[in-house]
């Protein structure tokens, strides 16, 4: 047995993760190559029309940067320059944006393919017009991968992919009170529809995006983005619950106070005081989404969401606490090919609506999952993506 090997299986059994069972590291790194741009399957089993082979953007940067975490340079590296493939090659937009979505494989092709299906009701080919819009929360996620490819690499073609994206992504920002970044655009052509919700898990991540950009970079104008996302963040505190709106409503003003996991976890996780400035924002999560060990989605959720419970097992972590219990949770869904399922649950819902059919649930379902897998690395290697260290902010 090599050294690495030996430290990986070593490392697991501190965390509470099977003795048997490699760490996510080593299936993570079965999954990827190092040889060409590649983006991977987010479900590598599904064979639903829909997704099957659909490698969404969010998915691949979160593996990206586990992948560069767990010592996979070159395999990182690899999603990376399908990245920024993606970037220079769109069918139609040059202007530093990105799809959700794009077929798992080799990025190769000019234009990029994007993903879709054959339909026989209508006897022509379909693509969904979530995977092939421009979410503002993935957008910021590549970024984050990017930057976490340069500093791995000093190589200037990964900052200058995040600079582009973060150009771009001023045009989402909405000085409607609350002042934040919206959801960006539904579907394709020159002129998709604008997604005028907020999230807060989207300025989370554009507020540690825009972070990263300016301490590289010393830009003062990625400070002042950053800004602009942490005060969205901040205002979608609410007092009563102890915890974080998950945003607003279609109109872009009105709180949505549904509870979320990622909207509690991921402030604490990205963005320095926060934990200080909203006590009990971790306890009311645990109070209210606690689910068989580990964490649901949401309050409208069942079953547990493998890869919440890893972003948690990560705060636990870093916090200096033991993340034991929360590793087991996670080893129970971890699949037989080295992967981990999404849920616990056959289907398990999210509380929300698909975007591109609003009379269908959004569904996590118990199949393996890149996302959830990438996830379990970094919580491994306590690893936090948000900050590029092993720390919490300001840690």
């Amino acid at each position: 047995m090599n050294f690495r090997l030996a430290a990986f299986l070593i490392l697991g059994l501190v965390l509470g993760s099977p003795a048997q069972a490699a760490p996510a590291c080593t299936s993570l790194s079965h999954a990827a190559s190092a040889h060409q741009p590649q983006f991977l399957a987010s479900y590598p089993e599904l064979t639903l029309s829909q997704l099957k082979e659909v490698a969404f953007l969010y998915d691949n940067a979160v593996a990206a940067i586990a992948l560069a975490a767990c010592g996979e340079s070159a395999k990182a590296r690899s999603i990376g320059d399908a990245v920024l493939w993606a970037l220079d090659h769109d069918r139609y937009w040059h202007d530093g944006r990105l799809r959700n979505g794009y077929p798992a494989g080799p990025m190769t092709d000019a234009p990029v393919k994007l993903p879709g299906w054959w339909d026989n009701g209508q006897k022509k080919w379909v693509e969904d017009q979530y995977q092939v819009g421009s979410d503002t929360g993935n957008l910021a996620w590549a970024m984050l991968a990017l930057a976490a490819l340069y500093r791995d690499s000093s190589d200037a073609r990964y900052l200058a992919g995040a600079e582009r994206i973060g150009a771009w992504l001023q045009s989402a920002f909405d000085r409607r009170s609350p002042a934040g970044f919206d959801g960006g655009t539904f579907g394709d052509g020159a002129a998709p529809a604008r997604n005028r919700w907020k999230s807060t898990e989207h300025n989370v991540d554009l507020a540690a995006a825009y972070a990263q950009l300016a301490e590289i970079t010393g830009d003062r104008r990625w400070t002042l983005l950053s800004l602009r996302a942490r005060r969205f963040v901040n205002a979608m505190w609410d007092r009563n619950c102890s915890c974080f709106a998950a945003g607003t409503g279609e109109d872009g003003k009105s709180p949505n106070q549904f509870m979320v996991l990622d909207a509690q976890i991921w402030p604490l996780l990205a963005l320095p005081g926060m934990g200080a400035h909203h006590p009990g924002d971790f306890d009311a999560a645990r109070r209210t989404l606690a689910a068989k060990g580990g964490f649901a989605y949401s309050q409208g959720s069942d079953g547990v969401w493998t890869e919440g419970t890893a972003q948690a097992a990560l705060l636990v972590a870093l916090s200096g606490q033991d993340p034991a219990r929360l590793f087991k949770a996670i080893a129970r869904n971890r699949a037989p090919g080295g992967g981990y399922y999404a849920s616990s649950a056959q289907q398990s819902g999210t509380g929300f609506m698909l975007q591109t059919d609003p009379a269908q649930p959004r569904l996590y379902f118990r199949t393996p999952h890149l996302g959830a897998l990438a996830w379990v690395a970094l919580a491994q290697q306590r690893f936090n993506p948000f900050t590029g260290t092993h720390a919490l902010p300001g840690g």
